[in-house]
């Protein structure tokens, strides 16, 4: 089924959605890859803050290659998402919602998913050129040091993912395997 959302990605909202649905989000999320994530974790364990607003949010795991003259981002198609496992769960217990990736998750994360009612979505990997055409704003707001790893808020309308793992943890690449 489609739906369409927007920002931010409330526990009511996402209990909406179930494994096999595809999904447009309008709105506000983050990205973050592996540097980022780590970065992140160091800062929770020293008492800091996290560079966004983690209730309610949506990471991307995605390292946007430079944009064009004229363009607001790269190509922006998906980073494995298990290499931010191991970050995963501690987030979702600080009130993030949603992550988009590509790949399968760990018990931990699917745990955790389950945990807070919270979703894992999936871009399309290699159509990073064609998801790039939902990103209308892009604003890097922490780790510029990072590059393309460094975290930013982007404002997307109508981008698409399906959602992998819902909130009951039902999982689509499980359910293909069978």
């Amino acid at each position: 089924m489609d739906r369409y959302i927007t920002t931010p990605l409330t526990a009511e909202k996402a209990a909406q959605f179930q494994c096999g649905d595809m999904i447009y989000i309008t709105g506000t999320i983050y990205t973050a890859r592996d540097a980022a994530h780590k970065r992140m974790s160091e800062a929770l364990a020293r008492g800091g803050d996290l560079p966004m607003d983690i209730k309610d949010a949506i990471i991307y795991y995605l390292g946007p290659t430079p944009a064009r003259p004229g363009q607001v981002i790269g190509s922006a198609g998906p980073t494995t998402a298990s290499r931010m496992d191991k970050y995963t769960p501690a987030l979702l217990d600080l009130g993030m919602t949603g992550m988009i990736g590509k790949g399968r998750r760990s018990k931990e994360v699917h745990e955790a998913i389950i945990r807070n009612g919270a979703v894992y979505l999936a871009a399309i990997g290699g159509a990073g050129a064609l998801l790039s055409k939902a990103i209308v704003g892009s604003e890097v707001i922490a780790y510029e040091d990072l590059g393309t790893e460094a975290v930013r808020r982007l404002t997307v309308k109508d981008f698409p993912a399906i959602v992998v793992i819902d909130r009951f943890g039902n999982d689509l690449y499980e359910t293909i395997d069978k």
